[in-house]
């Protein structure tokens, strides 16, 4: 994007985090951490400097391939550089698209059914660890998908690769840095975990809501005139950071 970048760094954190906490990621961060360490949760407990590196490993891999997306998805739309407002309204569009599936108003069940590589066994050590974040970003799940759909269109609407990757890495980071959290402090996720949970449903519709709002938002061309706005309030030496 050509605008300010700070509206979208904000909308891409929040789909981070959006994403961990949908129903297909929250409860089965457990059994990924235990898949990773090789340990029992009360050994986890125990070691949490180790359980704390395969976290780090694994949301590395992950995010290598998020922000390789993001790269691909901009350089598409720099190629298409003279259609760059008609991009920005069919991106839009998708990405409103992207949010009536998160809310369960389409259906769409070839895109939205599992299709994640199958590890049957976790290979050795700590790279291992890695490679299984690679294959956790290669899955198309049907909670993380729209959302991440979502991010990638808003990345596709750049002419910009490094802005594109940057929207990515912030995605990578809202969706990491509460499951490097949840390495760390396995017990006590577990017992907020239970608390939440009846809060999953509602999730999905946050999610749905924001992509609307921010497709709405480039389909008018009101996504430049906010940024601007937001870029405005933004203290200096961050403005010079973005």
């Amino acid at each position: 994007m050509s605008e300010p970048v700070t509206l979208g760094i904000v909308v891409a954190f929040a789909a981070g985090v959006l994403s961990f906490l949908s129903p297909c990621v929250l409860p089965l961060v457990p059994s990924y951490i235990g898949f990773l360490t090789g340990m029992t949760l009360p050994e986890i407990g125990t070691r949490r400097r180790a359980a704390l590196l395969h976290a780090l490993l694994f949301v590395l891999g992950f995010s290598l391939v998020f922000i390789l997306l993001g790269a691909t998805a901009t350089a598409l739309g720099r190629a298409l550089g003279y259609y760059q407002v008609w991009l920005q309204r069919a991106g839009g569009v998708l990405i409103i698209l992207f949010g009536l599936l998160c809310l369960g108003v389409l259906s769409a069940r070839p895109l939205l059914s599992e299709h994640r590589m199958q590890l049957e066994q976790k290979p050795l050590g700590y790279l291992g660890s890695a490679v299984v974040g690679m294959a956790f970003a290669a899955g198309w799940t049907p909670c993380i998908g729209p959302v991440l759909g979502g991010i990638l269109g808003l990345a596709a609407t750049s002419t910009d690769v490094t802005r594109g990757m940057l929207l990515l890495a912030v995605y990578s980071a809202g969706l990491a840095l509460p499951f490097l959290l949840a390495a760390i402090a396995v017990e006590s996720f577990l017992g907020w975990f239970q608390r939440f949970r009846r809060f999953l449903p509602w999730v999905m519709r946050l999610s749905g809501l924001l992509l609307i709002l921010v497709g709405g938002l480039l389909v008018t061309g009101q996504f430049t005139r906010l940024a601007g706005w937001l870029q405005g309030l933004t203290p200096e030496i961050l403005r010079e950071q973005l």
